[in-house]
């Protein structure tokens, strides 16, 4: 294989170095191209293209191409189309194409922002309905302290009534 029919990054780079400008390309590169006839060639076209490119003249517009324009644009929205549906169509059509008549994004913008709100509001409400609150069932740990305090305290009462039917019972 030849060294010009290899694949690599920098192929295109030192060929538009030596378009460009011949100086900055390396000794290597520019013997390449003076060795190498299908390099040489390839340089060659490029050259005769940018040389057509740089002789191009852009060619002036017409002067009426504007007001030409302007006419065409206003005779497409004058034009009604036959029919409810067509006519809704051409009216659609003509404000992506031309855009609105008046100025309304901001006003749908707000439209959808108040509507954005009013939704999120009625949906956080409806969420938080009132439900009956099911009250938590104590685990056993919780529920047998509870009736030993219960317990406790029943003993504590039953003991102050005795002691109090005692004291009553020594006093006489």
């Amino acid at each position: 294989m030849k060294p010009h029919e290899k694949s690599y990054a920098g192929k295109d780079a030192e060929l538009a170095a030596m378009l460009l400008d011949p100086e900055t390309a390396s000794a290597k590169v520019q013997g390449h191209f003076e060795v190498c006839q299908d390099c040489g060639k390839e340089l060659g076209e490029l050259k005769a293209t940018m040389a057509l490119l740089d002789a191009w003249e852009i060619p002036d517009p017409s002067p009426y191409f504007m007001t030409r324009l302007g006419a065409r644009i206003e005779e497409e929205r004058q034009t009604a189309p036959a029919g409810w549906l067509g006519r809704r169509l051409a009216a659609m059509r003509a404000g992506f194409a031309y855009g609105p008549r008046m100025h309304v994004r901001p006003l749908t913008a707000m439209a959808l922002t108040a509507l954005l709100l009013l939704g999120g509001g009625t949906y956080l409400d409806l969420t938080n309905w009132d439900q009956a609150v099911v009250p938590a069932q104590p685990t056993a740990v919780v529920h047998d302290l509870q009736t030993m305090q219960n317990n406790a305290q029943l003993l504590d009462q039953l003991e102050a009534l005795s002691s109090n039917t005692d004291a009553t019972n020594n006093g006489n």
